[in-house]
């Protein structure tokens, strides 16, 4: 499992994707040597229905499925876990309250107060037998709570939000959190790679996952002996560069 992986101390390294529908897309990734994929719900148009077909896919193989939510609101937090996706990334967390919102509604008792659905896609339809206590630890286990960090007020607040028990990773959004440190599109600069250290700082110290989604090599680069959850590019930026390939080689 992945997630198994990645809270062993393992790397797992996958892309965003904002615009595939076909359920296939999971076995692409995976037998490309993806460790998971990330639907974008925040700027792409999936449906929770699409969702819920590329998260049987992906969990039958072995494929980590992780979603960002458009909003923090419990309807997208719970129903997107209860179809299948082991772990729900809220943008822009930028108070310690927000972080123990996602907790709340990603984790079941005695760390959130997770509504329990009974069997579906996230037990794999398989029926969760009586001893519910030992279910709901597993499952607590086996999914990740993720605060992606993009804001100057995160940045201020970011020890309270690491502190909160059951946030998992802390994920820099490079783009928004140079626009709201007033520095905008300038991620490698002074400003914004400080704001970023002390994020690693951060949750070093609270033993928390540190994980950056950037299309920009050199930032993940400068950051790679420090990242354990890399997520490079989207599926656009993939099939773009793919396309423009093809012309640039065989145009003349």
């Amino acid at each position: 499992m992945v997630v198994k992986k990645l809270k062993e101390g393992n790397r797992i390294v996958g892309t965003m994707i904002r615009m595939v529908r076909n359920p296939a897309i999971a076995q692409i990734a995976y037998y490309a040597g993806l460790d998971f994929i990330m639907f974008d719900l925040e700027h792409g148009s999936y449906s929770i229905e699409t969702v819920s077909d590329i998260s049987k896919v992906a969990r039958s193989i072995g494929l980590g499925i992780f979603a960002r939510v458009p909003e923090l609101s419990r309807g997208y937090v719970s129903r997107l876990m209860d179809v299948g996706i082991e772990g729900i990334m809220v943008p822009m967390v930028s108070t310690p309250e927000e972080a123990k919102q996602l907790v709340r509604w990603s984790k079941f008792v005695p760390i959130g107060k997770r509504g329990f659905g009974g069997s579906g896609e996230f037990t794999n339809f398989i029926p969760i037998d009586s001893d519910a206590i030992t279910f709901m630890k597993h499952q607590n286990e086996s999914t990740l709570a993720i605060a992606q960090i993009e804001t100057a007020e995160a940045i201020k607040n970011i020890d309270a939000i690491a502190a909160v028990e059951g946030i998992d990773v802390l994920l820099i959004g490079p783009n928004d959190l140079a626009i709201s440190l007033g520095v905008p599109g300038d991620i490698m600069g002074e400003v914004s790679q400080t704001a970023i250290g002390k994020v690693a700082d951060t949750a070093e110290k609270h033993h928390k996952i540190f994980s950056i989604h950037s299309s920009n090599d050199a930032l993940l680069e400068k950051w790679d002996s420090r990242i354990q959850m890399v997520m490079s590019t989207l599926d656009i930026n993939i099939l773009q560069n793919g396309f423009a390939s093809i012309a640039k080689k065989f145009k003349k």
